[in-house]
């Protein structure tokens, strides 16, 4: 899930949606107004599921998408090679996440682990 908000509004260690992909805001420069157009912002950011940076320039003034990233915990189930199945343990939802091998050391049947999760996407914390 998104929601809309005006540029200008936005802050640094909050979250913006760029190319569809939800993102962590790493730092935000604003140019002055000119004498025929508006004040600019420049925002430079990092994908939270892909770590790819990207920027964007957009008018102070216009409108973007913020989503809504949530911080859940889940219970492991079961570990099958590098696939995790997890379970939420406010919703009780299940799914399965690929583990990089160096997180699969930690992760042992029934303990639980925060992640977190937006616009469909999930990823341990």
């Amino acid at each position: 899930m998104k929601e809309q908000t005006e540029v200008g509004k936005l802050k640094e260690g909050r979250y913006v949606v760029v190319e569809d992909e939800p993102c962590k805001i790493l730092s935000i420069s604003t140019s002055k107004p000119g004498k025929h157009g508006a004040a600019k912002s420049r925002i430079d950011c990092m994908g939270i599921f892909d770590g790819v940076k990207r920027s964007i320039v957009q008018p102070v003034s216009a409108k973007t998408y913020v989503p809504i990233v949530e911080r859940k915990t889940a219970q492991v189930i079961s570990i099958a090679g590098n696939t995790v199945q997890f379970m939420d343990v406010k919703d009780f939802e299940m799914f399965e996440m690929n583990v990089s091998d160096d997180r699969l050391a930690g992760l042992e049947a029934g303990k639980e682990v925060p992640y977190i999760a937006s616009m469909n996407k999930k990823k341990l914390e």
